[in-house]
């Protein structure tokens, strides 16, 4: 068996060279607001670069409450209004410092790799290199009850220890992304033929309720570049393109384009603003964490450019607005593109909309133990909605999102049965549906890690977007070009 390394034909020192002349900028502005802190942050543009920027806001665990984007000219210049996680004005300059540094990996010192699919194929066998370490399965199939126990299963019974593990359903799709290693030398997995066996079973478990539909079934390794593994922007990746859009239903109002007093769904309109030439993308939808993140996130990997944003929220509904172009193209009357856009960002809104019973575990990590948690689930007719599990030391930490499969309300029973499986605490939350583990450690063998950021996005300035956004820009100051 063959492993063949599909690197990425960019020369980075041709991609960095403006961001080496031009590094991002940010300012920490605690005179402008009472309540919250302003960060100003101007930079040479680029596709992505947007994303780049709220996801390092998000993993810094700050509070966005209300933005403002503008990137014409080829310059950003976004302003945040954030605070911390529990609503305090940020207070640490050395903050500064660190998005700097994210935002600008060639001056911080990271090291610089991209992704690798490893795509097994017939030919003789070779040994994978020591530095793929950060091995992941990527798992996209049709949802059922007990498939990530099965998942789980499968794993536990060929040697492999789970570091993380983290899964989306939505609209009867389901994304999961496991990391494992080797469970008998607690290391990365070079055994080619083991690899290319497990990715066999996998695939035999979901074509087992899947069939042989190429085109909505996938099962692969992947080994991430350092610093380059963000597992929440990878699932939006895995479900868009395994098409979960597809059976998203927009809501468009009465024939004025209202909507109902007191409705309080997701609704998107897209429209055009002629003299600019732009798109313009509306999303009013219930305010949550990371609304802000999902909805760029989104927008970029569709190939739009985003030239000017307004984000914010009224009580519990939030708003954003959007001026775009698609990249690459002038066509602005694209109707099925207009349409497909609207339902991506729909999607991208409700894939983290978790429903059903929330239960929290935290107890002592061993091997096994996610088999066994989510074979109790499983046994007891009841399907994951979502999970998130990881380790904090040798603590094992994780949430699971169950409902019933017969629709029926969640048995309480189903807590005293976790607890008794994993032998520590099982809390179960009633009120919840997006709070999620904090940051957890990815080193140790088992079961998530990504950081809790709570991001409440406001909007909203409608038609004086223009003059607010050039009164904005004057607080950056001069920057040469």
């Amino acid at each position: 068996m063959e492993i063949i390394y599909q690197l990425p034909r960019i020369d980075r020192e041709i991609e960095s060279l403006m961001e080496r002349i031009h590094p991002p900028r940010v300012c920490m502005d605690n005179d402008s607001s009472i309540d919250c802190t302003v960060l100003k942050i101007d930079s040479a543009n680029r596709h992505g670069i947007l994303l780049e920027i709220v996801q390092v806001l998000t993993d810094f665990d700050l509070v966005i409450s209300k933005s403002y984007i503008s990137s014409d000219g080829g310059w950003l210049m976004d302003v945040f209004h954030v605070t911390d996680k529990v609503g305090n004005k940020l207070t640490d300059q050395s903050l500064v410092h660190y998005i700097q540094q994210a935002l600008c990996p060639t001056r911080s010192g990271k090291e610089i790799s991209s992704d690798i699919e490893l795509q097994s194929c017939k030919g003789p066998q070779q040994k994978v290199s020591t530095s793929v370490v950060n091995l992941a399965i990527e798992v996209t199939a049709t949802d059922r009850p007990g498939l990530f126990s099965e998942i789980s299963a499968v794993l536990l019974g060929l040697g492999f220890n789970v570091v993380s593990a983290t899964a989306w359903t939505h609209n009867d799709r389901v994304a999961c992304i496991i990391h494992v290693e080797d469970g008998s030398r607690s290391g990365p997995i070079i055994d080619m033929e083991r690899l290319a066996h497990v990715q066999e079973q996998l695939q035999n478990v979901v074509e087992a309720h899947d069939g042989k539909r190429e085109e909505k079934r996938r099962v692969r390794m992947r080994s991430f570049g350092a610093g380059r593994n963000h597992t929440e922007r990878r699932l939006h990746q895995l479900m868009y393109a395994d098409g979960d859009y597809e059976s998203c239903r927009a809501c468009y109002g009465d024939r004025s384009g209202e909507h109902k007093k007191g409705c309080d769904g997701t609704h998107v309109s897209v429209g055009r603003y002629e003299e600019k030439g732009y798109w313009v993308v509306n999303v009013r939808s219930r305010d949550r964490p990371k609304l802000l993140f999902d909805t760029v996130c989104v927008l970029t990997d569709m190939h739009y450019e985003v030239f000017h944003a307004a984000i914010g929220s009224n009580s519990s509904m939030a708003h954003q607005e959007y001026f775009v172009r698609p990249k690459g193209k002038s066509n602005l009357d694209d109707e099925s593109e207009k349409q497909k856009l609207t339902l991506c960002i729909i999607a991208a809104i409700e894939r983290r909309i978790s429903h059903g019973l929330k239960l929290d575990i935290r107890t002592q990590n061993r091997g096994g133990l996610l088999s066994n948690v989510t074979r109790v689930i499983r046994e007891n007719g009841l399907s994951i909605a979502r999970v998130q599990v990881g380790v904090d030391g040798e603590i094992a930490v994780g949430s699971f999102y169950v409902t019933d499969s017969s629709g029926k309300d969640v048995n309480p029973d189903i807590v005293e049965l976790v607890r008794r499986e994993t032998g520590g605490s099982t809390v179960a939350d009633y009120t919840s549906h997006y709070r999620i583990p904090k940051s957890l450690s990815s080193r140790k063998p088992i079961l998530g890690t990504m950081s809790t950021t709570e991001v409440r996005p406001r909007f909203s300035l409608g038609s004086m977007l223009w003059s607010q956004l050039e009164r904005l820009s004057i607080n950056f100051g001069h920057i040469k070009s």
